[in-house]
């Protein structure tokens, strides 16, 4: 997976600063604030914006960042709800507007999607993303605790199974047995399941090595902050590069193999999926 120019899924993985400004101008100021060199891609959090439920504002946002951004570096856009970790909450067809919204402006290069929006809505953007050449990750967060392994996997494989080109969970860890959780998780997937490049990570202070070991695991990406972090445990992007490349530097050299394909899953499989992942969502709550 390529976004402009930079490849997600092989090698040291790539660096994510969120933009996390209330107004344009703060926005602007904090690419301004960005270390060049020291990251690869950007996100815009715009369920920071203090008008986001303004949709001409939020896009008018979106192209002014991109306008200011370097051409080389992709800009994902994030609404993140406010049941995931967000800061506010839009109903759904504010949603799904804003999310197409940007798609439509061309000054996104992906969107992140929450895979527990209604069935029909995530369908129709990410219908929309791929008809006009965006990427989608499709996310799952769970704040509250690390769910078991093998559900884990179930919300990966189902992300992949619902059209998703990079797969997404961050999960909240309350041991270190947990981080080992996620990484098991993480790792499982991409010698099974996985076709498509996943982000993987733990948060808060328990979950830092998760961050910077997603090479070994199976995880492409992790996120840096500039100022204040937008998620528990995010690393400072000024020595995230260093700790990333000295992993990188101990790792052998990768053996090429055939390209990985992506099995066309049969309704019947997805429906599976669907039922058997969303009773244990539901059962936290």
């Amino acid at each position: 997976m390529t976004l402009r120019g930079v490849e997600l899924g092989a090698g040291q993985p790539k660096i994510c600063v969120p933009l996390t400004g209330a107004t344009v101008d703060e926005l602007l100021a904090q690419v301004e604030r960005l270390p060049a060199g020291r990251f690869d891609l950007v996100e815009l959090r715009i369920d920071y914006l203090e008008r986001v439920d303004e949709r001409r504002q939020a896009l008018d946002a979106a192209e002014a960042v991109r306008a200011a951004l370097p051409d080389s570096v992709p800009l994902l856009f994030t609404f993140r709800s406010a049941a995931e970790g967000g800061q506010r909450e839009l109903d759904l067809g504010d949603y799904e507007r804003l999310l197409t919204g940007a798609i439509a402006t061309r000054a996104v290069d992906a969107i992140d999607v929450e895979m527990f929006t209604e069935l029909g809505v995530l369908e129709r953007i990410v219908n929309a993303a791929h008809e006009a050449g965006v990427v989608v990750v499709m996310s799952s967060h769970d704040f509250h605790e690390t769910p078991p392994l093998d559900q884990i996997v179930a919300r990966l494989t189902l992300q992949q199974d619902l059209g998703a080109d990079v797969v997404k969970i961050a999960v909240m860890p309350t041991s270190p047995r947990d981080v080992l959780t996620l990484l098991e998780a993480t790792d499982e997937f991409r010698q099974t399941k996985g076709v498509r490049p996943a982000i993987t990570m733990a948060m808060g202070p328990l979950g830092v090595v998760s961050r910077l070991s997603g090479e070994i695991f199976g995880s492409c990406l992790t996120f840096g902050s500039v100022g204040d972090a937008s998620a528990p445990g995010q690393v400072p992007v000024e020595g995230l590069q260093d700790a990333l490349g000295l992993v990188h530097a101990a790792q052998p050299a990768p053996v090429p193999g055939p390209p990985a394909t992506v099995p066309q899953p049969e309704d019947d499989d997805v429906s599976r999926l669907v039922d058997d992942t969303i009773p244990y969502v539901e059962n936290q709550g």
